[in-house]
């Protein structure tokens, strides 16, 4: 369970540490103590104050993704893929996600929501069917990011069920990013060059 000392929990719910530690002393909000004394929070009290529910609305998620709308027999068969695999092990699923966005893009809208939900507690399990459908770079992370908040992510199979045409279209938009960067640095230089010839 996530834990937040008091000058956090204050930023969180938008209040002031002197307001927290004022309904501390008036049970409005009563913080935990540790050791030292010291005033502390935990996830489910944000949730209660925020009005969720910490444990008993959590839910099963299927997520699939696509890198474009061409794939769309791809996402078909993902979905199947994973709907077997649900009813083999005997899941109820809340709900199923279907986007199409490269994994390389971090503003994709279910992404997003997905994380939010993570984040105030809402989901027990995000069922995937290989780690790069969340993301192409940074699973560990977000991975760690939703142990921390009660969230588990199951991979259906370890192995990449990627298009390889899907995974290069991926890597070329990073080289094209580097790059693009890159001829930016250098026009930066030849101007800065001929801004200091002009002064000589």
């Amino acid at each position: 369970m996530k834990m937040y000392k008091i000058n956090e929990f204050a930023h969180l719910v938008g209040r002031s540490v002197k307001t927290l530690q004022r309904w501390d002393l008036e049970k409005i909000l009563i913080a935990h103590r540790n050791p030292k004394n010291r005033r502390y929070y935990t996830h489910d009290q944000y949730l209660t104050y925020i009005g969720l529910k910490a444990d008993n609305t959590k839910k099963i998620i299927v997520y699939c993704r696509v890198s474009s709308s061409n794939q769309k027999a791809d996402l078909v068969s993902q979905q199947k893929s994973i709907e077997q695999y649900c009813i083999a092990r005997g899941y109820c699923v809340d709900e199923w996600i279907a986007e199409i966005g490269s994994g390389l893009n971090y503003n994709r809208k279910q992404f997003n929501r997905l994380i939010m939900d993570v984040e105030i507690g809402k989901i027990h399990k995000i069922i995937i069917a290989h780690k790069d459908r969340l993301l192409r770079f940074g699973f560990e992370w977000f991975e760690n990011f939703a142990k921390r908040h009660g969230t588990v992510i199951e991979v259906m199979n370890h192995e990449s069920l990627s298009p390889e045409a899907e995974m290069t279209k991926d890597l070329l938009s990073i080289i094209h990013c580097f790059s693009s960067r890159l001829y930016g640095l250098r026009k930066y230089k030849n101007n800065l060059n001929a801004i200091i010839k002009a002064k000589e």
